[in-house]
């Protein structure tokens, strides 16, 4: 028997069932990023929530999520990630269904903010799993090829789905769907999901847990103060100058101490590191396409919520195709050809998005934006996904996994708060210089400015692009993996 067939012979006969178990998780988690949003304009009205607090409904979500994420990670090593799995699915199970029947605004918000931080154990096991299940390139590409189409794809089917349930359901079924996916996929996780844990000592690191929680706390909700109240205000910066001390505290924890929650080996290697300021920034870069472009869709086109998560469809496709391709050509020429192509046709996407008007068609302008943008983001998440934990040991996959979405989530935070700002100031100066008539509209107090506002997203636009090239640098300079690293041993990579 060959070395390939003895390597083989040796792996999880279930890997695939798995992979299939992890997706449906990753599709509900991704899901929910975007398919409560639809539902926000009927739970103001049903629950009686004002236009001040309708922003808890996404806060109250991002704040748990990314603020223990990294414990989150660690608890899945230490304890087991099959385990901590299964609980994150039955948790979140359990509090969407609780928000779906919530009778009071507060007892929504309680219950996305538990979503959180079940989600906070739930994503750093499902990416931990795949990463020591798969251990052949080949196969190991497939599988973050599947994850990659979800998490690229994914929210414009939860604004697709969002719509659906809004209109001709209730806006309660866009948190109570997740109840059945997700005890449907703990049932199958655990007949088919193979446990795996860190080896060595399981002690936590209580500092480092306390300063990396509320630094990641108080970094997210001073974004989300810019985005609301702006840069200046005393609460964005007070957050703000919180979240860099905190940081900097847990940095110096973290080199001190024995068993840190967040070995610094982990991202000082440059590819993974490289891997989380390039996902930090693709966050922050990309966010705006469905922000801006979901905006621009409904206000100036005057596009349902239905009508408008059916407009993201063709940047779904075209992940999911491209995704597949990316998949194949991973193993064969390493991630940097496949990534920084991929960041730069992204860009130039987003890019023609800057040429749209409120007279402007679809399909003339959008459509193929999203094409465009869709088979360039595709050939960058599996890679990133797939570099970012590359080389990584047993013992920090769930970390590493947890930094993926660390990152991510800072990115989009900042995206939210820097892009609404440049957005707004943007389409102000507009209005003022060429002197635009607004346009009332019935039953809404404020006058509508189209050709302003959509001078904002097209700004807006153009910055995102800018990050987007910015991170195709981060990524020329910091990835060094060529294909012949992911391949040891006959084809099989070791940790």
């Amino acid at each position: 028997m060959s070395q390939k067939s003895e390597n083989l012979s040796g792996l999880d006969p279930n890997r695939w069932r798995t992979l299939f178990v992890v997706a449906i998780a990753q599709l509900m988690v991704v899901l929910d990023s975007s398919i409560v949003n639809i539902a926000i304009p009927s739970a103001k009205a049903d629950l009686g929530i004002s236009d001040a607090n309708q922003q808890w409904v996404i806060t109250a979500y991002t704040l748990a999520f990314g603020s223990l994420l990294l414990i989150g990670g660690r608890i899945g090593d230490f304890m087991g990630r099959k385990k901590i799995f299964l609980i994150g699915l039955i948790g979140f199970a359990a509090v969407s269904a609780l928000g779906g029947i919530a009778s009071t605004q507060e007892l929504l918000f309680a219950a996305r903010a538990l979503q959180g931080v079940f989600g906070a154990l739930l994503a750093p096991a499902a990416l931990a799993i795949i990463s020591v299940t798969f251990t052949v390139p080949t196969e190991r590409a497939k599988a973050f090829g599947v994850i990659g189409a979800i998490s690229g794809g994914g929210a414009a089917i939860g604004l697709i789905l969002g719509g659906a349930l809004t209109e001709y359901l209730s806006w309660r079924w866009c948190l109570g769907v997740n109840a059945p996916i997700a005890l449907l996929a703990g049932t199958l996780a655990f007949k088919f999901v193979k446990e795996s844990k860190a080896e060595g000592e399981h002690s936590y690191d209580i500092p480092g847990v306390i300063t990396a929680t509320a630094g990641l706390f108080s970094l997210t909700y001073g974004f989300n103060e810019a985005a609301t109240k702006g840069w200046s205000a005393s609460s964005t910066i007070s957050f703000l100058v919180a979240a860099v001390i905190l940081l900097v505290l847990f940095v110096i924890v973290e080199s001190k101490v024995s068993n840190p929650m967040m070995p610094l080996r982990v991202v000082t290697e440059r590819n993974r590191g490289g891997s989380y300021l390039g996902s930090l920034i693709v966050g922050a870069g990309l966010f705006s396409m469905f922000l801006f472009l979901g905006l621009y869709l409904q206000i100036v086109l005057g596009y349902s919520p239905l009508k408008s998560g059916f407009a993201f469809l063709p940047f779904t496709a075209g992940i999911i195709v491209f995704a597949g391709v990316a998949s194949q050509l991973l193993p064969k020429f390493g991630p940097k050809p496949l990534m920084v192509p991929g960041l730069v046709f992204a860009g130039i996407g987003l890019l023609m998005l800057t040429r749209i008007t409120p007279d402007t068609s679809y399909v003339g302008y959008v459509l193929p934006s999203l094409l465009i943008m869709s088979s360039g983001m595709a050939l960058v998440f599996i890679p990133l996904t797939s570099t970012s934990l590359h080389g990584v040991s047993n013992r920090d996959t769930g970390v590493a996994s947890a930094m993926i979405n660390t990152s991510q989530q800072v990115g989009g935070s900042l995206g939210t708060a820097l892009l609404n700002t440049v957005a707004a100031t943007a389409a102000t100066s507009y209005v003022i210089t060429n002197k635009e008539v607004g346009i009332a509209i019935p039953g809404v107090k404020q006058m509508l400015y189209p050709y302003g506002i959509t001078h904002g997203y097209t700004v807006a636009f153009t910055v995102s692009a800018a990050l987007l090239f910015a991170g195709a640098v981060v990524l020329f300079f910091f990835i060094n993996i060529g294909k012949e690293s992911l391949v040891e041993t006959e084809g099989v990579i070791t940790h």
